[in-house]
């Protein structure tokens, strides 16, 4: 692997245009490259943080194939830079760009406590579980310094009401008392994503988030507190990963973990062009191998919007990678169940609140 010319610490090694901007200037990326040729220091590679102001704080999931109903993002971007990840694009939508942007401009939603509370407080809803994250992750680095994730479990443990949470760094550990008390009336499960057993891996595919070694640990602390772990296994991305699927279902099963989950790489709009320049910088020497894998995976691009298809893939490649997931399953995880979180109790809790008026 070759780090010669990259920028340390980060997944992204450029910016890309953002496709929602009609004018683009192009002299700061001019100026940092006569700085790198003249051995200047260009930039400081500091993350910003950005406070934000939105009204609304839960989102309704309508896509078909992700698997939860309504999720909430208390930042937008993620210092965690997974080379990989599809809520790149999300960044746009900002004024941002998908690339160095989305890792080192993050947005901080200071107000999302108590605009989570105005939510689950309103007469018109009604308890379904809420994830935190979908284009984010919750415990980034940002969150030792904001405790806005923590602000808001407390919120959801006042109001009874079930939290799902995506995660790959071990500060939720720092929140252990009140999953805990989530748990004891199972409003609470935890998705944590394990890509590789291997660190080298790791560092390159996902610069800033926790170890392994850390992120099995977590599994089973959270695992030995009765607080149930589904394991991502993903994304799986042939030429990289793809022969780890095995050994990384035997690992989150023996640390714990009570169900797992799996999607096939897709890299949709910019992170096509974002992850195509990484790999030649990082992995020159397997490139056009691996690029290649995904691209067969996806009828020849490197992605599929098909809803239903484009995180499970097809063709050869794809297959293989089911049946191994099927193989891991029966395996490993044949006696285990993840729980259906409870409803029921925060609808108890609005009722007896609504008889006091």
């Amino acid at each position: 692997m070759n780090f010669k010319n990259t920028i340390k610490g980060r997944g992204a090694q450029q910016n890309v245009p953002n496709k929602f901007l009609q004018h683009i200037y192009e002299t700061r990326d001019d100026f940092l490259e006569f700085c790198r040729v003249e051995g200047e220091e260009a930039d400081n590679n500091r993350t910003q943080y950005i406070p934000i102001f939105p009204k609304t704080i839960v989102n309704k999931v309508t896509s078909p194939d992700i698997g939860m109903g309504y999720s909430m993002n208390s930042y937008q971007g993620c210092e965690h830079g997974c080379i990989y990840c599809y809520a790149r694009n999300t960044h746009e939508f900002w004024g941002y760009g998908a690339g160095l942007d989305f890792e080192r401009r993050i947005l901080v939603k200071k107000d999302a406590p108590k605009l989570l509370e105005e939510k689950l407080k309103s007469r018109n809803w009604r308890a379904n579980t809420i994830v935190m994250s979908g284009n984010t992750d919750c415990y980034q680095p940002a969150e030792k310094k904001f405790k806005i994730t923590r602000a808001c479990l407390e919120v959801f443990l006042k109001y009874r009401h079930p939290v799902g949470i995506i995660t790959k760094n071990a500060l939720i550990l720092r929140d252990l008392d009140i999953l805990k008390r989530l748990s004891e009336d199972t409003l609470v499960g935890v998705n944590v994503s394990v890509t590789s057993l291997s660190e080298e891996t790791r560092r390159i595919l996902e610069p800033r988030t926790t170890t392994i070694k850390k992120r099995l640990e977590t599994i089973r602390i959270l695992s030995e507190n009765g607080i149930p772990v589904n394991a991502m296994l993903a994304p799986i991305i042939p030429g990289i990963n793809s022969h780890e699927i095995l050994n990384l279902a035997k690992e989150v099963s023996r640390n714990g973990a009570r169900s797992f989950g799996f999607t096939v790489v897709r890299l949709n709009g910019a992170i096509g062009e974002i992850f195509t320049d990484w790999i030649k910088k990082t992995m020159p020497d397997r490139a056009k191998k691996v690029l290649h894998q995904i691209q067969e995976c996806h009828g020849g691009k490197l992605n599929d919007s098909r809803f239903g298809i484009r995180t499970k893939g097809e063709g050869k490649i794809a297959t293989q990678i089911h049946d191994l997931m099927r193989l891991a399953k029966q395996k490993y995880f044949e006696d285990k169940i993840f729980p259906k979180l409870n409803t029921a109790l925060h609808e108890q809790y609005k009722d007896g609140q609504m008889k006091l008026f």
